[in-house]
């Protein structure tokens, strides 16, 4: 199995040298199959995951749209120049930091893995991508579509659970890990980079918050809570996983949510392993004195509904672990001090979102929330181009954007001087 990094670090030289104009062909290419594909790949990750198969479609068309974001931004990715002596060049030069091993996630198959490739393959990097075991047949259908617009090895696909993945992450001939999964496993790549001194880049789990302040409308607030809390099942790492609401609209803005659970269809969770979790944390809040106000049982299968909670506590494992499905506990706060007090004492960063119409609390809340992405007035959203850092337990490097070239890359200096 670990032949597969041994085979990508010979033709790791090859692939360095192509321009980068080639390799940026290759990825535009690469961006076509996946659209030609996009029906097939969204039926087969909808059969392995459940993802309902329109927003399987989205995710498709997702990764092939980030594949031609970095084909543009490859050949723009660059190195300085800097001011020594007249006669001589002194430069700053980004190379490819050799093998990149890509760990991808099920809950956004072929979107997520794209970031992670692309950026790899458009700066001279040969990558050995390992899709979750829960949608193996997705991953390992987008990686060979893109591989046949590329040289032999300079991507291929390794199928397998987390004892593949952990041999593959101790090879010695890993320069780089890329992980995108839970806190625990990041802990553990992080361990064993430690050993092997490969570089990582870890977007890992998160329990992000939702501050809903006195001055916004409640019904609002709730259309924006049961979409943070229940697209995709609850399955999106930056889902809103804890809620605290000021006490002078929460009546309304429970009601709301509530009733919008009610209406809301959702695709049934991954797997029956993921529903016991989410059931677990479910009924510990609810022997713990949170009130379910509706779902709270899981349904036929691995399905399992929207469930809004009331009466949480902080010590409630629903409010300090991330439970990834369509889960909305409230807390009811008393002010906006004890709604940020609490929603920054965590021991994830990944993201947070606060509704608010008080500019001096937006500020604040962007200011004092140590997570990587805060977001106001919006639970999901934000401008092409962007990117994000992950603090603490949620991870560490930029997983995408612009900023993720510099991460698959290192920077060599260059003194150039004339002889005698």
């Amino acid at each position: 199995m670990t032949d597969v990094i041994d085979d990508a670090r010979t033709a790791f030289p090859g692939w360095a040298r192509t321009s980068a104009a080639e390799r940026a062909a290759a990825l535009r290419a690469a961006a076509s199959a996946l659209r030609d594909h996009a029906g097939e790949l969204a039926k087969l990750n909808n059969r392995e995951t459940g993802k309902l198969t329109d927003e399987a479609w989205e995710g498709v068309l997702a990764g092939a749209g980030t594949l031609d974001q970095y084909a543009e931004l490859g050949p723009l990715h660059r190195g300085r120049t800097l001011h020594g002596d007249w006669a001589a060049t002194d430069l700053m030069v980004p190379e490819p930091r050799g093998v990149v091993l890509a760990l991808t996630p099920w809950n956004d198959p072929v979107a997520v893995a794209c970031g992670l490739l692309g950026a790899a393959l458009a700066t001279g990097n040969v990558v050995v991508h390992k899709p979750s075991e829960r949608c193996p047949e997705t991953g390992r259908q987008m990686t060979e579509l893109i591989a046949r617009q590329l040289p032999k090895d300079v991507l291929t696909c390794v199928s397998g659970d987390g004892d593949v993945g952990a041999r593959l992450t101790a090879h010695v001939g890993v320069d780089v890990i890329a992980h995108v999964g839970s806190s625990a496993t990041g802990r553990a790549i992080a361990g064993t980079a430690a050993r092997t001194g490969a570089k990582t880049i870890l977007e890992n789990g998160g329990n992000d918050p939702l501050i809903v302040d006195r001055d916004v409308d409640p019904e609002w607030a709730a259309e924006q809570a049961a979409l943070g809390s229940f697209a995709n099942a609850g399955q999106i790492c930056v889902s809103v996983e804890r809620i605290y609401v000021h006490r002078a609209v929460a009546d309304r803005f429970v009601d709301a949510l509530v009733t919008r659970a009610g209406k809301q269809s959702i695709p049934p969770l991954v797997d029956a392993r993921q529903r016991e979790q989410v059931h677990a944390h479910v009924a510990q809040a609810r022997d713990q004195g949170a009130n379910v106000l509706t779902g709270g049982e899981p349904g036929e299968g691995s399905y399992y509904p929207p469930t809004v909670l009331t009466g949480c506590t902080p010590d409630m494992r629903v409010m300090r672990e991330e439970t990834f499905g369509p889960v909305a506990p409230v807390r009811v706060v008393d002010d906006f001090d004890q709604a940020l007090r609490e929603a920054c004492d965590d021991r994830y960063g990944l993201a947070a979102t606060v509704l608010t119409n008080s500019m001096t609390n937006a500020q604040r809340a962007w200011r004092e929330l140590p997570v990587g992405t805060v977001k106001v007035n919006a639970v999901f959203g934000g401008a092409p181009g962007g990117a994000a850092q992950p603090r603490a337990a949620s991870g560490e490097g930029f997983g995408y954007g612009p900023e993720l070239l510099d991460e698959m890359t290192r920077t060599k200096v260059v003194h150039l001087q004339p002889a005698g």
